[in-house]
């Protein structure tokens, strides 16, 4: 895997718990407008079929425990690519995958904050990737 594509993960992954997220506010929604239906119930035994608000239920907790399952990984690849951060000499390398890998800031946020031209954000970025891709090399043999 090279670095720009390791580094991206927790980016992507975040993106993907968005997007569910989204999803169960939709649910959520839904679930206020679904009434229960008792014309179907049963005194005795026999199956009986479960109502529209009990399978939105179900989607929801299971949607749920899906995002809390990718927000577990999440943390934990954040502080993996954390780690694999550290191992780079540079500081100003460091600074600048931790402002865009882990915090998310675009290009123009960073310049402004390292105080670096576009160009020059860009040059570190490219020092820093490749560090990174010898870190990771390194990482692969053991």
């Amino acid at each position: 895997m090279k670095a720009k594509e390791y580094l991206s993960q927790a980016y992507k992954l975040n993106q993907r718990i968005d997007s569910k997220l989204e999803q169960l506010e939709v649910l959520k929604s839904i679930s206020m407008k679904v009434t229960s239906c008792f014309s179907h119930t049963k005194v005795c035994g026999g199956n009986i079929e479960k109502s529209q608000m009990e399978k939105t239920l179900v989607k929801i907790i299971d949607l749920s425990n899906e995002i809390n399952d990718e927000i577990d990984r999440f943390i934990e690849l954040k502080v993996e690519i954390m780690e694999t951060i550290q191992k780079v000499e540079d500081v100003n390398c460091q600074l600048l995958l931790e402002k865009r890998y882990i915090n998310g800031k675009s290009w123009e946020e960073i310049s402004e904050e390292l105080k670096y031209s576009i160009s020059g954000v860009f040059k570190i970025h490219g020092q820093a990737l490749k560090e990174i891709d010898k870190i990771l090399k390194e990482c692969s043999k053991v």
